[in-house]
């Protein structure tokens, strides 16, 4: 699959699926069982805003390979026809590049990048 040609909503669309799985495989092993109480808790890491939050917080501390940041930027300035209920747009647009980072590295069968970038995510506050 040649990858350069897929557009940012391709990725984050790839990105979002993994993303949310991996979410919530690391819930369900933290214990949590009840639907209302894996939803609550997922929400603090796959929603529009603390998926750019996280993405801010690997930007700022350098975590990002130069080839990476072109991806969230590909995926961040894609032509986007809809918006998440809870974040402007510019909030939006950073949570599509990291799901599209997500894609990304996914699709180039990255998984140990993936696992690093996903440690340093549950490592924040929510």
């Amino acid at each position: 699959m040649e990858l350069q040609g897929l557009n940012g909503t391709t990725l984050a669309y790839i990105g979002d699926a993994l993303y949310s799985l991996q979410i919530r495989e690391y819930l369900v092993e933290k214990g949590l069982q009840r639907p209302n109480d894996l939803q609550k808790e997922s929400v603090k890491y796959v929603s529009a805003v603390a998926q750019a939050k996280f993405l801010q917080a690997m930007l700022e501390q350098g975590l990002l390979t130069t080839e990476e940041q072109a991806i969230v930027k590909r995926g961040r300035n894609t032509n986007i026809h809809s918006r998440a209920k809870n974040a402007d747009m510019i909030t939006y647009r950073f949570s599509t590049g990291f799901e599209a980072l997500w894609g990304y590295l996914y699709l180039s069968k990255q998984r140990e990048r993936i696992d690093e970038l996903l440690k340093f995510v549950l490592a924040q506050e929510v």
